[in-house]
């Protein structure tokens, strides 16, 4: 699962969940279950293309991909030892493959290799400014705002940004459904509507 979730961090810039897990399930039909991450660095760049294609802007996330997998392979795939490398060294090194963001590192940390950083998303924008009305456009001034607010836990931020993600595909989507929103009657923006 962590290897899938390595690769989805990448897969999912600019499309949608259901796209990037029919691309994982043709990496999985064509390499197997097992050791992924290795067997997809063996591929060409062209053969890795071919195999995400589902996920869209296959040739520029093939060689995204490639290039966090070239990083992987210098800790020979080893999720453990990487584990082990203290999170900001991490997340620096992380920041510094190409193709490889703010989100899909902090991904990769919270939901693959178990640190503790909040993942900010638009659906954290979004449901920042709707209820609450912060305005925060940057990154790490949004990260910083549910770290400073959160303990560092694990448990907690993955639930926390899992929670923030269902909420906002189910009530808190592009056009609103504040009428269904259980949290209308704290909501900034529904009592605006009012």
């Amino acid at each position: 699962m962590p290897e899938e979730i390595i690769i989805g961090a990448v897969l999912t810039q600019n499309t949608n969940w259901k796209n990037v897990s029919r691309a994982i399930e043709n990496l999985k039909k064509a390499l197997g279950e097992n050791d992924i991450l290795r067997k997809a660095e063996a591929l060409s760049t062209e053969k890795l293309a071919e195999l995400i294609r589902p996920a869209g802007f296959f040739n520029l996330k093939a060689k995204r991909l490639k290039a966090l997998l070239a990083f992987l392979k210098a800790y020979d795939f080893d999720l453990n030892r990487l584990k082990s490398v203290p999170t900001d060294a991490l997340r620096k090194s992380l920041l510094e493959v190409k193709g490889v963001g703010k989100e899909t590192a902090d991904s990769i940390l919270l939901y693959a290799l178990d640190k503790p950083v909040f993942v900010v998303d638009s659906y954290t924008k979004r449901l920042l400014k709707r209820l609450f009305n912060i305005d925060l456009q940057g990154y790490d001034e949004i990260k910083n705002l549910f770290e400073s607010e959160y303990p560092p836990d694990l448990a907690l931020y993955q639930e926390l940004h899992g929670l923030i993600v269902e909420h906002a595909k189910r009530y808190c989507v592009k056009r609103p459904k504040c009428d269904e929103c259980p949290l209308q009657e704290n909501c900034y923006y529904a009592s605006q509507l009012k």
